[in-house]
């Protein structure tokens, strides 16, 4: 028995927090409080005496602000078992709005009302004066709740405020998919870019823009038509480019090549060899499929203002760099290509995020499944008449 709480009188309460077995006597020790208040807090008293127990601390949770314990959870458990650009998010949440609504609390007295009213706060606008969108403040929440879950198993509060407290549900955003057509226009585009070979890339394989900066040519045998994802990129303020683990253990993955992009591939290898020699000494061999002129990683931020251009050259509109990868889904599951097979070269965790993310094809599969149905029917029906 951890600990529990006996109601005594109206409003008293005696808690009981097991010490364990007297090495000497063999005997259960045992600590009796006795506690004033309503329910909730004996409670938090429990969950206090609790931590000071497993700890042995001298931190009291009733001195504890909201701030301290933010920056606490990023330090002790955010930041050992999420990735650096996971952990880079949760900071720039906790620290930017978390702290700024919350951080001034103490801990134990953190409501759902305070939640809830950082939220309407959040969504009329931010310390730079700007609105935060339904989709981010919902973020915002997933990092908060999954923060004091952890103070839940720590025992610094007897339950989740958060669990209480409703943030505003973001719209799902219309996803936007290249026609056979404007693909052609975008590729034609992007012929005048240093950067063409990428986007190629990018609709032949559905690949993310991480996985494709972090590329190296070990991962790319020509001879066999495949590359091997086995890293991602992440560019962080004050490091400079990251490279690290892909999204899942399914993300990491081989990607058959087509005979077309093994060409663009290999004309691309030759143009980078050309720029090694004019850049001399000063290149960085770092074995990069896509870098710059002197052998650097490329920045995410660079591939986008170059994505931008192509896409103002094509005369398309409303399209972002992710856009490619849902274009190259789409075009694979029009073409007929088992979803089980799309969803390995997307690389995503299960066949049914691949199924949910690109329902919008279906309908169009499920009446061309009936109109071949049909066909073969008709056929044998006929054969039968004959």
């Amino acid at each position: 028995m951890a600990g529990s709480i006996r109601r005594q009188s109206k409003d008293t309460w005696e808690l009981t927090i097991d010490l364990g077995r007297d090495p000497t006597l063999g005997r259960r020790r045992r600590r009796y409080l006795t506690v004033r208040g309503a329910k909730r807090e004996a409670e938090r008293a429990l969950a206090e005496a609790l931590h000071q127990r497993d700890t042995g601390t001298d931190l009291t949770p009733a001195r504890l602000t909201v701030a301290d314990y933010l920056r606490r959870w990023l330090r002790d458990c955010a930041a050992q078992t999420v990735a650096p650009s996971t952990f880079a998010r949760y900071e720039g949440i906790v620290e930017q709005h978390l702290i700024s609504a919350l951080g001034s609390l103490r801990l134990r007295d953190l409501r759902p009302a305070h939640i809830q009213a950082a939220y309407g706060a959040f969504s009329r606008r931010d310390g730079r004066g700007q609105e935060l969108s339904a989709k981010t403040i919902f973020e915002h929440h997933a990092v908060l709740r999954e923060a004091l879950n952890w103070a839940v198993r720590w025992q610094l509060l007897a339950r989740n405020p958060a669990d209480a407290a409703s943030p505003p549900r973001p719209q799902r955003r219309e996803m936007r998919v290249l026609s056979p057509e404007e693909t052609q226009a975008f590729l034609r585009a992007a012929r005048a870019s240093r950067l063409y070979p990428l986007m190629y890339l990018a609709v032949a394989t559905g690949a993310r823009l991480g996985e494709l900066l972090a590329l190296r040519w070990q991962d790319v045998d020509v001879e066999r038509g495949t590359m091997e994802i086995a890293r991602t990129a992440r560019f962080f303020s004050g490091r400079g480019v990251v490279f690290g683990q892909p999204k899942t253990h399914r993300s990491r993955r081989p990607v058959a090549l087509s005979p077309e992009t093994v060409r663009v591939l290999t004309e691309h290898r030759r143009q980078q060899l050309t720029e090694r020699l004019r850049a001399g000494p000063a290149y960085r061999d770092g074995d990069l499929v896509f870098a710059d002129a002197q052998g650097r990683p490329l920045y995410d931020s660079t591939v986008r203002r170059a994505f931008y251009g192509i896409v103002r050259e094509a005369g398309l509109e409303h399209l972002r760099v992710h856009d490619l990868r849902h274009t190259a889904a789409t075009l694979m599951l029009r073409a007929g290509v088992n979803p089980k097979v799309v969803s390995e070269r997307l690389g995503h965790a299960k066949v049914s995020i691949t199924l949910d993310t690109y329902s919008h094809v279906l309908p169009d599969l499920q009446r061309e499944a009936a109109a071949a149905v049909d066909a073969l029917l008709a056929e044998r029906a006929q054969g039968a008449g004959q």
